[in-house]
């Protein structure tokens, strides 16, 4: 669900026990995906699409939630990350023998509808509307986030102490594995290979990169985080990690931490939208960037070369080496 594979572990929990409440869990992200996904054309964010530029409509609890955390991520940005990308929806096509680049004059007549400034949320009457004709939300780089700290919530009330849920580029843990914390890798963005994992006891480990839903023409990486002030696939961010106590929050400042790039990232990093969150980011030649926070979970697998480039090259792994 959710355009991607989810993944839910339960630790010392028999399974006649954890098998309903997982299923609780499930349910939920699925009701959740029904109501927020924009390629489901009876759901309440496709009812706010259809009445871009006519009227407001009436949606749920849960898609305010939504909509206001994307605003507020969305203006704290600077529209880095914006709710109102799905205008561009379609132009690019990442299925293997089947990939598609839109035309600088596709581009020219989409991007005057992505602004998140012209969606009006309406939290007392319980609305949201859309001002231009054609404008779409778009909550792919939200609702998983949210979806999965809806369903965490479950488990956690029914006194799992130990748990991880897996959903495409992001992991929610709780507890510990055994006798310590959950390890999660980080992908190297040019190998099928980790260069080293993340420790944490609770909340989110967000990444995003542009060797997801990406293909090469003609010497360029094509992928599918787009500068929306461009229109174009970013160039100068590889990969981003985020650590936050929210799933909610990490699954968007991710995406917002990416399009912003390393110098700007690390800048805005303080004022980020909800919990204190660790980065990490790979640049696009392969240098590691990352918090001061980050060093205390980050454990690396390879030598860093020494202006901090991962090595793209296998090597024996290190795994007790901390990071620089």
């Amino acid at each position: 669900m959710m355009g991607t594979v989810i993944q839910m572990t339960v630790m010392d929990v028999p399974e006649e026990e954890a098998g309903p409440v997982l299923d609780s869990a499930m349910a939920e992200m699925q009701r959740l995906e029904n109501m927020l996904s924009e390629w489901r054309p009876e759901s309440e964010v496709s009812q706010v699409n259809q009445a871009a530029g006519q009227r407001p409509v009436k949606v749920s609890q849960e898609t305010l939630d939504n909509v206001r955390v994307g605003l507020e991520i969305s203006r704290w940005s600077d529209g880095a990350f914006d709710l109102s990308w799905a205008a561009l929806r379609g132009l690019y096509l990442f299925q293997p023998g089947n990939e598609r680049v839109p035309t600088d004059h596709e581009l020219k007549e989409r991007l005057p509808l992505v602004n998140y400034k012209n969606i009006v949320l309406d939290e007392k009457a319980q609305t949201v509307f859309l001002r231009k004709k054609g404008m779409m939300l778009g909550m792919g780089g939200i609702a998983k986030g949210y979806a999965l700290e809806k369903a965490a919530n479950i488990l956690e009330q029914a006194g799992f102490k130990s748990f991880m849920f897996f959903g495409g580029g992001q992991v929610v843990v709780h507890g510990k594995k055994g006798n310590r914390a959950w390890r999660v890798g980080v992908q190297h963005p040019r190998m099928d290979d980790y260069f080293g994992f993340i420790e944490a006891e609770g909340g989110s480990i967000a990444t995003s990169g542009d060797y997801e839903h990406a293909f090469i023409r003609d010497g360029q990486r094509w992928h599918h985080i787009i500068d929306l002030k461009t229109g174009r696939p970013v160039q100068h961010t590889a990969a981003v990690t985020v650590v936050s106590d929210s799933p909610f929050y990490a699954d968007a400042i991710d995406t917002a931490f990416f399009i912003m790039g390393p110098k700007k990232a690390m800048e805005k990093l303080a004022s980020a939208p909800g919990p204190k969150a660790e980065l990490l980011m790979v640049d696009k030649d392969m240098r590691l960037h990352v918090s001061p926070g980050m060093k205390e979970r980050l454990i690396l697998r390879v030598q860093l070369s020494p202006d901090g480039i991962i090595p793209t090259v296998k090597e024996a792994p290190a795994s007790s080496r901390k990071a620089p």
